[in-house]
């Protein structure tokens, strides 16, 4: 008798996940290529699985779900599902998980990576370097000490990203609804305009949502400092990236850090490519060996337990409605 299956939609997941799915009485499958939507419904209709292992941003919307005859969990590995339409996933009965802090840590320090790497203009220094061009003092940093970091967003990740500006001496202001009882030496701003207008490098850690889709455009761009620095380590749409280009190429703000963007990958003539002064990296943020193990491993868990009846953790329950 064949054992129910579980579609990961990626072409791997750890050993340590496989292996706990096995040991769960369950059949992992993988998906090879790039999985669009098509791609995804003919994977579901021929494997007819009972959970998905979600990696990436594959388009789970209501079609998709409706169509899944037989799914009982979309686990993702990692924590966002701006791809998922839950409220289609509810009414399916279908429960949406996340590994809720598994790739903070990760997350958190490729935020700061790219701030200390933008602050101190490496890009710039190792093109200069690699040419010839030695010990180019025309260009003088300030110490990232000096620097106001800005945090949009205060979860697990925004949370961790402003505790690490922080040990390195930077002042850290948070714009949340959430945020409380802050650290001593950060505070809260409810006012994004004012956070925009403060801060000399601004990090975002909100989650893609109708409310947050385009929050930094052309007018955010306009309050900035002109020697402000954007990072964005959370999904590409939160900025709007014809407005990015425009702020940069004009000198409103000095630079940006980006691990994620509106299109992925973008394509060969993006107009991000051709400016110095931007730091681009391929959605990796979230990519290191340790958090990629536990988030397959919080993933499988979070599966093994629903189909059992149990709830893994229920910080990683995204739509609590939906009863086992």
């Amino acid at each position: 008798m064949s054992k129910p299956v579980v579609l990961v939609t990626a072409s791997t997941v750890s050993d340590l996940a496989q292996r706990l799915l096995r040991e769960g009485g369950l059949e992992p499958v993988f998906m090879e290529d790039r999985v669009t939507e098509p791609a995804l419904r003919e994977a579901l209709a021929r494997h007819r699985p009972v959970a998905v292992l979600m990696r990436s941003s594959p388009p789970f919307n209501a079609g998709v779900i409706e169509s899944a005859k037989g799914l009982k969990i979309i686990a993702k590995h990692g924590a966002g599902v701006d791809s998922v339409d839950i409220a289609a996933a509810t009414r399916c009965g279908i429960a949406v998980m996340v590994t809720s802090g598994a790739n903070a840590n990760a997350v958190a320090e490729h935020s700061l990576a790219l701030m200390l790497a933008l602050s101190r203009d490496l890009a710039r220094y190792d093109r200069e370097t690699r040419k010839g061009q030695w010990r180019n003092l025309d260009a003088l940093q300030r110490d990232f000490s000096a620097r106001t970091v800005g945090i949009i967003g205060y979860g697990q990740i925004g949370e961790r990203t402003a505790k690490l500006a922080a040990a390195c001496g930077a002042p850290v202001i948070v714009h949340s609804r959430s945020a409380k009882n802050l650290p001593e030496g950060m505070r809260l701003e409810a006012d994004l305009n004012r956070l925009l207008e403060t801060a000399d490098i601004i990090s975002l850690h909100c989650p893609l949502t109708p409310q947050t889709r385009g929050l930094i455009g052309a007018a955010q761009f306009a309050r900035m400092k002109p020697d402000a620095l954007l990072i964005n380590t959370a999904r590409g749409p939160v900025v709007d990236e014809a407005a990015l280009v425009a702020a940069l190429k004009e000198g409103r703000i000095a630079g940006a850090g980006l691990d994620t963007m509106t299109t992925e990958p973008p394509g060969p003539d993006h107009p991000l490519y051709a400016l110095p002064n931007v730091i681009l990296t391929p959605h990796i943020a979230a990519v290191t060996t340790d958090a990629i193990v536990r988030m397959g491993t919080i993933a499988a868990a979070n599966i093994t337990a629903w189909l059992r009846g149990e709830v893994h953790d229920p910080r990683n329950f995204l739509n609590p409605e939906v009863r086992p």
